[in-house]
């Protein structure tokens, strides 16, 4: 009788906590049903780009409770597409008068992202409104946007220290053979340099070479747009002596930063907001400071175009290519292969942009989603492949389906190349005094073994496929591209090229953003140069929306313990690229045997949140392990 009434007991409770869940999803419900209708844009204010977080191509999916809590990352992600689109909306409504950037706690973004933004920056200023722009410091991305304001102001205690693009592998050798752990590695490309943290304790001549010239040419991209921005600006020159012009000021980084010429302005947040309240009023908040302002996520959802009509899709790939489903921020073969055929199906859409940011990943999923857009093109749809900051390896495998590849100038690309890695612990289990034996059917049985090593005939298999697979990869490219396959062989090899290196070498057609693309589908569909677009991803769950309204683009809110300062915000930037770098192994660990990826993408381009989420993951396990 006692067990009858602790079950019925259990059975109530999981009733009442069912009731509360519904019950919190229709509160949630309401609240954002009244908060979408009743927002509203005060006349005469300011657009706040309040870019709290990294900015990225596609967010990445996350539970209700993380995107509450920030998980992981530390944070909101912000969608270019609602930056750029919201200041393209700005430009021409006559309720803003000018842009506000709040860079504070701006984490980053990729070098071909920061772009776009700042030629939407550019038209909003040629309609003669301004844009102002505030940070206790500015690091590298922030300091990009910032130069496109007419007036950027830093905090007495900030400075501007830029760092440049680059940073630190992790070598994993010398602890693999620690444990005595061997790593089998097949590679085709001189400089596929993805295996060597696996088999080297630093980078072989080649990648690094290969290396510091796409670090060379991304840094000369920044510092012309900079200059290009700020005429009287010469960065390399600014840093040429560091340490001098510091000592010369005192110590006093913002000073130093304004005799530079790389700001206009020294003034706390409170004098910066009594500034613009001058342009456009206080609102109705009344803290030190305030003005009458319209936050980024607001204003997006509140000009988010709803017509319909002929149309231009968008897909996105990005994140690390994947086998099988994946969430919005990886790119799962299956599932983007699924959105190009639900866009197939949606007769609004005439025409196809992909938008990739992606370092690769799986072949197979690779090709799952080159087939999905090359069966778009047979059926008549035009596709045309837009590259975000990153689109090498596997994100280069899918882009030879389209008939135009645009690219940014600063754009992470090529790294055509082909690798496994499997490691074996034959010399692990000898050393714990573990032994095995085998039963086998034919000489193959059981291959690749990875607890007795491979044999020789196992190794010239999986080369030989390797082999295989780097012959289509470049036989795609070169039919892609219109090049004899000496010449795709020649310039791949794995080697990774900017956007504009590979415009001359004829890996992408043209230099341009995402609208750029957009435009090309347009006229290839004759829809014109200014087409209504479609985002087609795929639907978040009903909680997670309402979550998502209720918030905001944002997670958690805690902007206030997020680091400011110069040093401390390179060392978060430092901390999360050790991280990105752990996840990222942990993918390629866990991932398909035969992947096309590319290391130098992740090293230069920001950290992807789902690796450091990864790597939170893995950490976590191996502290519980030695417990």
């Amino acid at each position: 009788m006692t067990f009858v009434r602790g079950a019925w007991r259990f059975l109530v409770g999981v009733k009442d906590l069912g009731v509360l869940i519904l019950l919190l999803i229709l509160a949630l419900a309401i609240w954002a049903a009244f908060h979408t209708r009743t927002a509203s844009i005060p006349n005469g204010s300011a657009l706040v780009l309040d870019l709290d977080g990294p900015v990225v191509d596609q967010s990445s999916e996350r539970s209700p409770f993380a995107a509450v809590t920030g998980g992981p990352t530390g944070g909101n992600e912000i969608e270019v597409r609602d930056v750029v689109r919201s200041i393209d909306a700005a430009r021409t409504d006559g309720r803003i008068k000018l842009i506000v950037l709040q860079l504070d706690t701006f984490i980053g973004a990729g070098e071909a992202n920061l772009q776009s933004i700042a030629a939407a920056l550019q038209n909003f200023k040629r309609s003669g409104k301004p844009v102002y722009a505030y940070a206790t410091a500015y690091t590298d991305a922030s300091y990009y946007l910032a130069a496109q304001a007419n007036h950027a102001w830093i905090n007495p205690l900030g400075g501007v220290l830029l760092t440049g693009p680059g940073g630190t592998n992790l070598y994993f050798k010398k602890a693999l053979d620690k444990l005595d752990v061997d790593i089998n590695v097949f590679r085709v490309g001189k400089y596929k340099s993805f295996v060597e943290p696996f088999t080297r304790t630093e980078a072989s001549p080649e990648a690094k070479a290969a290396e510091q010239a796409l670090v060379d040419g991304l840094w000369k991209t920044y510092t012309a747009d900079v200059h290009a921005a700020r005429p009287n600006v010469d960065v390399t020159a600014a840093f040429a002596n560091l340490p001098a012009r510091i000592k010369a000021a005192n110590g006093d980084f913002a000073k130093e930063a304004l005799d530079a010429h790389l700001i206009d302005q020294i003034g706390t947040r409170v004098a910066f907001g009594q500034t613009i309240a001058k342009l456009v009023g206080t609102g109705d908040d009344k803290q030190p400071g305030a003005f009458n302002g319209v936050r980024l996520d607001t204003y997006a959802n509140a000009t988010k175009p709803n017509r319909s009509g002929p149309a231009v899709g968008i897909v996105y790939i990005a994140g690390n290519i994947v086998d099988g489903e994946a969430g919005a921020g990886t790119a799962g073969g299956d599932t983007i292969a699924k959105l190009v055929a639900k866009a197939l199906t949606n007769s609004d859409i005439k025409a196809l942009v992909v938008r990739i940011d992606s370092p690769g990943g799986s072949v197979l999923a690779s090709e799952r989603i080159r087939e999905a857009l090359a069966q778009a093109t047979a059926k008549g749809l035009p596709v045309i492949a837009s590259m975000g900051p990153v689109a090498a390896s596997g994100g280069y495998w899918v882009s030879t389906a389209a008939s135009q590849v645009f690219a940014q100038p600063s754009t992470i690309t090529g790294s055509i190349g082909v690798f496994a890695v499997i490691p074996t612990f034959n010399r692990a289990l000898d050393k714990l005094g573990i032994t095995t034996d085998a039963t086998k059917s034919t000489p193959y049985t059981g291959d690749p073994d990875i607890l007795r090593g491979l044999t020789p005939d196992s190794a010239t298999i999986l080369q030989a496929s390797i082999d295989d697979v780097y012959r289509r990869f470049t036989g795609l490219v070169a039919t892609a591209r219109h090049l004899p396959i000496a010449r795709v062989d020649e310039i791949a090899q794995g080697r990774v090229w900017t956007g504009a290196d590979a415009l001359n070498l004829k890996l992408v057609d043209h230099l341009g953003g995402l609208d750029a693309a957009v435009a090309a589908a347009g006229r290839a569909a004759k829809l014109g140069d200014t087409p209504r677009t479609i985002d087609v991803e795929k639907t978040p769950s009903l909680l997670f929306q309402l979550v998502g309204q209720s918030l905001g683009l944002g997670g958690g809110d805690d902007d206030q313990a997020r680091a400011r300062d110069p040093f401390a915000k390179i060392a978060a930037a430092s901390r999360a690229r050790i991280f990105g770098a752990i996840g990222e192994a942990a993918a390629i660990a866990g991932g398909s045997t035969i992947q096309a990826h590319c290391l130098d993408c992740s090293t230069l381009a920001p950290p992807r949140p789902a690796n450091i989420a990864r790597s939170a993951d893995w950490l976590a396990t191996a502290s519980a392990a030695r417990r």
